[in-house]
């Protein structure tokens, strides 16, 4: 065989890779441009969201801030349509969320127990853990305790035991003792009462819980 012969058999590995690579773009490529453009277009997208929602959140923010200064004065009446104003306008924002317990907030020092309800409720729907929002329980169960709502009452006054300072868990028991004596519901009350003397007998209701425990039931006291 000639040298000739020889050099001419001989394979040129690039060629066969970049030849393979033209094969897979031919098949393939439209379908990973595609995918590219997609993810590209994914991004832009979540970035002109989140600098909508921050633009939405400041505009918010404002206006919620004069809601509370104006709450903090005693103006429940303005700060409750302003934050109203906003928890409908901004509804997805965290300000917009946080609207609703001021304007709850507002109904309830203004005595409007029914109102005071309603936005607390629609607060805990979008927000139902953390200190704030064991705040707004413990204000929703003293409203609905003020509209006769006994059981709803007791039922949240009984989530938040523990929750706060002993002082408060003495007070949260005999608050929902209350409601259950209220309702008719006398075992229940004995309860509660019993659990502020065994587990917070260092609480300030442990003698109101003493007496009223004997007036339930004077065989019950301990």
């Amino acid at each position: 065989m000639s040298l000739e012969t020889h050099k001419s058999g001989i394979e040129d590995p690039g060629a066969e890779l970049l030849d393979q690579a033209q094969g897979l773009w031919s098949r393939y490529g439209q379908t990973l441009l595609i995918a590219v453009l997609v993810v590209a277009a994914a991004a832009v997208g979540a970035y002109y969201w989140n600098a909508g929602q921050a633009r939405q959140e400041n505009a918010a923010s404002e206006k919620l801030a004069q809601a509370n200064d104006l709450f903090w004065r005693a103006d429940y009446d303005r700060s409750r349509t302003l934050a109203q104003e906003v928890a409908k306008t901004y509804p997805n924002t965290p300000s917009g969320v946080d609207a609703l317990r001021i304007a709850g907030d507002d109904a309830y020092w203004r005595g409007n127990w029914k109102d005071a309800i309603a936005d607390y409720e629609a607060y805990l729907k979008k927000n139902s853990s953390g200190i704030i929002a064991n705040g707004v329980r413990r204000s929703l169960a003293y409203a609905q305790e003020s509209v006769g709502q006994y059981a709803e009452a007791s039922a949240n006054f009984d989530k938040l035991i523990g929750v706060f300072d002993r002082e408060s868990s003495g007070e949260l028991l005999f608050s929902s003792a209350r409601c259950m004596t209220a309702a008719n519901k006398p075992d229940e009350a004995k309860k509660r009462l019993q659990r502020i003397i065994d587990e917070f007998p260092d609480s300030g209701y442990q003698l109101q819980a003493r007496i009223e425990l004997g007036r339930l039931n004077p065989t019950t006291l301990n």
